[in-house]
């Protein structure tokens, strides 16, 4: 599907990137912002990776890859020319997603207080891709604001970083090392 046998094309040289329906945009284009945000959860991902194994790992390569996916849609505008046969993220890649929070948060015990982001160098590094996934939300839901975006890829993006935050508490002995807010300790 994809082969790069040129990384530089000078293309860019002058502020401008291309869509994948083939458009030139700025590349401070509010498209090209949010689709740079969802490379950067999933470079996060790749930092969060190096302290993980076993299911946890599994389920983070999977989300590399459907960011990839999630990448492509966003790229290629719908209605847009080339954009009927374009590569879109599907409801049920959103329904993993919510397979997984609900697996994963089956064994955290409850909440009594908001969870700031530390404990193992998993958690920290999850808590960290769950604010950026959280940014290129907001980015696309701005995008959306403006043009046609695929409510799937909202509903992707809500999830993810829901997933991230019990992932956190997975990776953080079930939420036994949690870092709990403690409201106005300091004062």
């Amino acid at each position: 599907m994809v082969r790069l046998t040129r990384i530089y094309t000078r293309g860019g040289d002058k502020g401008e990137t291309s869509l994948g329906d083939g458009r030139r945009v700025a590349k401070h284009d509010l498209r090209v912002a949010a689709t740079g945000t969802v490379d950067e959860t999933n470079a996060t991902i790749g930092l969060v990776r190096l302290h993980t194994d076993g299911a946890i790992d599994s389920v983070l390569s999977r989300i590399q890859n459907d960011l990839f996916d999630l990448g492509a849609d966003l790229c290629t505008p719908e209605g847009g020319e080339r954009g009927a046969g374009a590569l879109r993220v599907t409801q049920p890649q959103v329904d993993w997603l919510e397979g997984e929070i609900d697996r994963f948060n089956g064994s955290l015990a409850p909440l009594n207080s908001f969870v700031l982001p530390g404990g193992s160098a998993a958690a920290a590094y999850l808590h960290l891709a769950r604010t950026v996934a959280r940014r290129a939300e907001r980015l696309v839901t701005e995008l959306a604001a403006q043009e046609p975006v695929s409510a799937i890829v909202i509903a992707y993006l809500n999830r993810l970083s829901d997933l991230f935050f019990v992932l956190a508490r997975a990776c953080n002995d079930n939420g036994a090392g949690d870092v709990l807010w403690v409201p106005g300790a300091n004062r």
